[in-house]
Parts: structure tokens; C-alpha cells; sequence
């Protein structure tokens, strides 16, 4: 597996996102852990999750598993990358060394017999990650058979903004393709698209660059711009849904929608978090609206 994904990453069909993330754990502090801590509370409707078995699928820079454990949560981490496998690991280092209630592995959303012998959990998490694995429906359906009876899937995937999410295609594989001393030919213009209007409000209303030095905060989920607009640029393989694709695919597959917040029509990801239905589950407590942000 890991030449396979070597092989992928050189022929520009893959973005190193670990390489990435590496690069994030510079900037993990007490605040960014705060507001990952709340922003998946948040999204669970939970303020501990002390006694649930959390997995984390594609667990990237860690943070989020690092988050599931300071609240209670026994985390199972597996990432398909090699360096966010080390990222984790090293979050784990620094925060909980040697602890048995969190495992970390090496593993592929997309490989069925490892999935089975994981067995299922009450909460399984993957945020931004399985329509980056070159199967994303395939992905989807793996993940449907991890949650157990009323367990919570969170998940989020990029918004499929049709024409649009083609260029951004294009863009990513353009990126991937360039030699690395080159790529600041596509990441810079990308990046004067996406930031240049916040910019010009920060500069206007006398404020330079607030919104950057403030992302972590504004982002909800204590991320740093860097990574996450190297991520966005680079992000190989990228495949996107509309929120009713999503819906629908889990509502057939018997779980309920309870918690949504949209990119509200943007470039970004959309968020769910639906609830595995039990065979007792009542009828009329699986047709009350979910709680729609954004």
C-alpha cells in the first residue's frame, strides 16, 4: 500500500496531503484544540462524549481524534497517507503517551476486509476525507456499515458546484502535475481568488489581514489558511455531491439527517450528521427536521 500510494503522489494523481499536514502540527495549540473540541461537540449536539467509541476515518493531522479523546471518547485513528498516520501519532504523542484508548493504524476507507474487522462504533467521523479516496460512493457505502444501531455518522463532502467544481478539477490536476518548485504558478493565482476579496474588506475597513491571522477562530474548527488553501488547491482525488445526493443515499441506507450545515453553495464542504436508525427506532421521531446551519 504505501508504494501504491508513492506511486500515485509522483504520477500527480494524488496530493500529499500528510506532507501538508505535517507542516499544520507547527501551529496545533491549546486554542485550536478548543475550537476543534467545540466544533465537534457542537455538531454531535454533545458535551462529552466520555464512554463512546469514536473512529476517525482519514484522521489527517489528528486533531479531531485528539479532540474525541480529551472529551471521553475511546478513538480508533486510520489514515490511508503515511505522513498524517505519523501526525496522528505525534499527537498522540504529545498529549497522550502510551494510552490504550487510542489505536492508531494504517489503513484505506476503501479496503472492505480491514473495515469488518474494525466491527462498528457509535460514532464515526470523516471530515473531508472520502471524496478524496478515488471511490467516494464506494466510500460511502463502507462507511454506512461501521455505525452501530442509533451511532452517529459525521461526515463532510464538497459541494458539487457543477461547472465550477469542474474548473477546480482541472486546477488540482494542473497543480499535481507541475514539479514542486513550480506549483506557486497555480497556488498563488487560486489564492488571490479566494482570499482577495476578504483581504480588500480587512484593508478597507482598517483591519489588514484580520480574517487570515483569525482563521482559526472564523473557521470553527481551529484550522490554519495555509494548509487548509494548499489542501483545497491541491486535494487529488476530488469527486463532489449535493446535499440531497448525500441525504438520499444515507436515507436509503436507513439512517436519519439530524444535524446539517451547508457551505451555502460554495466551493467548500457541506457537513451531516446522520443517526443509524435501530429496528425500534419510532417513525415519527425519524421524520423531525434536522438542525440546519448555514
Amino acid at each position: 500500500m504505501s508504494a501504491q500510494h508513492a506511486e500515485e503522489i509522483k504520477a500527480g494523481s494524488r496530493f500529499a496531503f500528510g506532507e501538508n499536514w505535517s507542516r499544520f502540527l507547527r501551529e496545533v495549540d491549546e486554542a485550536r484544540i478548543r475550537e476543534a473540541e467545540q466544533s465537534l461537540c457542537g455538531m454531535l449536539n454533545a458535551k462529552s462524549l466520555q464512554g463512546k467509541r469514536f473512529l476517525d476515518i482519514g484522521s489527517g493531522s489528528g486533531l479531531f481524534s485528539l479532540a474525541a479523546r480529551l472529551r471521553g471518547a475511546a478513538v480508533h485513528s486510520f489514515d490511508y497517507d503515511p505522513q498524517s498516520v505519523a501526525c496522528t501519532s505525534e499527537l498522540k504523542r504529545r498529549y497522550f503517551p502510551g494510552d490504550a484508548g487510542w489505536t492508531i493504524e494504517r489503513a484505506s476507507v476503501l479496503d472492505r476486509t480491514y473495515l469488518e474487522s474494525l466491527g462498528q462504533w457509535d460514532i464515526v467521523y470523516s471530515w473531508g476525507v472520502l471524496h478524496h479516496s478515488g471511490n467516494m460512493v464506494g466510500a460511502l457505502e463502507n462507511v454506512s456499515e461501521l455505525v452501530t444501531a442509533n451511532g452517529k455518522l459525521f461526515i463532510a463532502i464538497y459541494n458539487d458546484q457543477g461547472r465550477m467544481s469542474k474548473y477546480w478539477l482541472k486546477v488540482k490536476q494542473i497543480y499535481n502535475q507541475l514539479p514542486r518548485v513550480c506549483r506557486w504558478l497555480v497556488l498563488w493565482p487560486a489564492a488571490i481568488g479566494l482570499w482577495g476579496p476578504a483581504t480588500m474588506r480587512d484593508f478597507v475597513t482598517g483591519r489588514p489581514f484580520h480574517t487570515w491571522r483569525n482563521y482559526a477562530r472564523g473557521s470553527t474548527r481551529g484550522m490554519a489558511p495555509l494548509p487548509d488553501l494548499v489542501d483545497w488547491v491541491g486535494g487529488l482525488p476530488f469527486e463532489v455531491a449535493t446535499p440531497e445526493q448525500i441525504f438520499n443515499f444515507f436515507r436509503d441506507r436507513g439512517f436519519v439527517l439530524v444535524q446539517l450545515k451547508t457551505c451555502a453553495g460554495g466551493h467548500g464542504c457541506n457537513e451531516f450528521v446522520f443517526q443509524k436508525a435501530s429496528l425500534h427506532t419510532d417513525m415519527a421521531e425519524a421524520s423531525v427536521a434536522p438542525n440546519v446551519i448555514g
